[in-house]
């Protein structure tokens, strides 16, 4: 057994125990990809997995939209109420952050490990909802240049 299969293990028990389905089922989906020997789709995984997570994510957002439950009325407010400002305001900072922590997981994969881990306590503890390893990379990215810049 190597060392991937190990720590895949590991996070899928951790996703199960932390209630993390998420986690849970990316890493048993990659044990069926070893097991099954499809290591050829790793590349297509590598290249195009987070592609294909967004797609659904912002498909999942935009329903609302789609089946009427925003009304134009609401639209127009998020560009005139301070609410809508500051949403839109996160919204830019959150992109350019999650862009900061892709390059930086890109630098440095083994923090995957750890962003993984502080998810699954997020959810386990704190009831969050583990949606990105991106946003914990830009938060990441964010502390070790503030860290870079006190030197």
């Amino acid at each position: 057994m190597t060392v991937g299969t190990v720590i895949l293990i590991l996070l899928m028990l951790l996703g199960i125990l932390g209630r993390s389905n998420v986690i849970s089922a990316a890493a048993a989906i990659l044990l069926l990809v070893q097991f099954t020997n499809s290591q050829k789709l790793y590349p297509l995984l590598e290249r195009r997995a987070l592609e294909a997570g967004l797609i659904f994510l912002v498909i999942s957002v935009l329903v609302p939209f789609a089946s009427g439950q925003v009304k134009p009325h609401e639209v127009l407010c998020s560009f005139t109420s301070l609410p809508g400002i500051i949403a839109i305001a996160s919204g830019l900072i959150a992109t350019h952050m999650n862009c900061q922590g892709l390059d930086l997981l890109k630098q440095y994969p083994q923090m995957m490990i750890g962003m993984v881990i502080g998810s699954i306590a997020g959810v386990a503890f704190f009831g969050g909802i583990p949606v990105g390893p991106l946003m914990a990379g830009g938060i990441a990215a964010l502390i070790i240049q503030f860290l870079n810049w006190l030197r």
